[in-house]
């Protein structure tokens, strides 16, 4: 099923009826700030996500610690984006028929048992390389299915009104974490490598603890739910597909996600911070530099969004990013490294926050899951390539190749931001009210 241009909104029947607590349509509803419901699963998802952030740092340098290798730290990272790849269809199917907080809590109270089985096997030294991948797997499995869960239920619990801001301050929560995150994990782990995932199962029960404080329903009633099938779980795919804007928005995103993917660009932060003997203090600072310009972008997305033309936010973040490629070729020191993949993540939020303000506006509620289900596969579609590609270019000629394949992937991935559609793009607000 496509999704028809001149009627974006959704249909009668996936609106929630008076009273049952759905966000209110109108633009004269109470500021963002003060929708409790909806700051209470930003708070959580807020946590989850540092969780996940800091693991994000804790397990290439538990590899290197076990293993010494980039290239099998790399393939960790892309064993995890795949894993959340295929779950995150799953996730997305169960969102759009299954009650969506109690997903939630299925999914982080399984983060916080398996993390702190992981933590009692490094306390007691008994760790191995399969055992860091096969935990790494499975958390990134329980992240997967419970991302676009929440997400979904942000259409149920915000009015289309506030949309734009409440998307851009999902873009403060995703790069605070990174920011957050990586010292965190680079102080925890110099403790004893058990600390950094002890402490993320802390944050999982909290997390949990504040799903519990929802108390407007997280999705819409529907009449008929349709049974779990693969061609239904696959719909999400049909509706990307079909969609004039998202599909060349979609189809920049992928490219441009082998160059410059989070995990990808990490690694090489990390393996080059390594390689120049770096201490794990500084290697957290590096990363947490490219995590600060990302929210500094978070913070600045929802001024920028409503000012800047949509379009010139795409281009600028497309052909900024194999400038600032080339910058790290000659860039001096290790903690300059972070400062310009800083500056690339700086534009990130932005163009996140109009991309998925495009999707709240543009797909019906029961449809919400299966489309950002299928959003986050493609999105990390290329991402296990350009993970496992830096790790195995480190380990060939170190940082100097890696950062040169960066600079070339994301220029030839620019040239998809030059066709007529991505030169002229709607603001999310004209789809809704079309």
């Amino acid at each position: 099923m496509t999704i028809e241009q001149r009627h974006p909104s959704p249909p009668p029947d996936t609106v929630s009826p008076p009273g049952t607590g759905t966000a209110p349509p109108g633009g004269g509803s109470a500021p963002l700030l003060r929708n409790r419901d909806f700051q209470a699963l930003w708070s959580s998802r807020f946590l989850a996500g540092l969780g996940k952030e800091s693991g994000e740092v804790a397990y290439p340098m538990l590899m290197l610690a076990l293993a010494g290798s980039a290239a099998e730290a790399g393939f960790v990272g892309a064993a995890q984006v795949a894993t959340t790849m295929v779950a995150a269809v799953v996730g997305g199917s169960l969102a759009d028929r299954v009650n969506r907080r109690a997903v939630l809590l299925v999914c982080d109270l399984g983060r916080l048992l398996l993390l702190v089985a992981f933590a009692g096997t490094l306390f007691g030294g008994h760790a191995t390389v399969p055992v860091v991948v096969a935990v790494a797997v499975m958390s990134s499995a329980l992240m997967g299915v419970s991302n676009p869960v929440a997400m979904a239920a942000i259409k149920q619990l915000v009015p289309p009104a506030q949309m734009a801001d409440a998307a851009a301050q999902n873009q403060i929560r995703f790069f605070a974490t990174t920011a957050l995150g990586a010292p965190v994990a680079g102080f925890l782990f110099g403790l004893g490598r058990a600390y950094p995932f002890l402490a993320e199962a802390v944050l999982y029960l909290v997390s949990g603890a504040l799903i519990l404080r929802i108390r407007r329903p997280m999705q819409a009633r529907h009449d008929r739910v349709e049974r779990m099938s693969l061609r239904g779980a696959v719909r999400g795919f049909a509706l990307l597909a079909g969609h004039p804007i998202l599909r060349p928005m979609l189809g920049w995103i992928v490219c441009f996600n082998l160059a410059f993917t989070q995990t990808g660009a990490f690694l090489a932060l990390i393996a080059t911070a390594d390689d120049r003997g770096a201490s794990h203090l500084v290697v957290g600072l590096t990363v947490s530099l490219a995590g600060t310009g990302g929210l500094v972008g978070a913070v600045a997305a929802g001024v920028v969004v409503r000012q800047v033309r949509p379009s010139a936010i795409f281009l600028f973040t497309a052909w900024s990013a194999p400038v600032c490629a080339l910058a790290l070729l000659v860039a001096p020191g290790v903690l300059s490294l972070g400062l310009i993949v800083g500056f690339v993540f700086a534009a990130v939020p932005c163009v996140n926050a109009l991309f998925y303000s495009y999707v709240a506006t543009s797909v019906p509620d029961r449809y919400q899951g299966r489309a950002l289900g299928a959003v986050t596969f493609m999105a990390l579609l290329s991402q296990p390539i350009g993970i496992v590609a830096v790790g195995l270019l480190f380990d060939l000629a170190g940082p100097t190749l890696v950062f040169l394949m960066m600079a070339v992937v994301s220029a030839l991935a620019a040239l998809l931001t030059l066709g007529p559609t991505m030169r002229d793009l709607p603001r999310p607000e004209e789809i809704a009210r079309r």
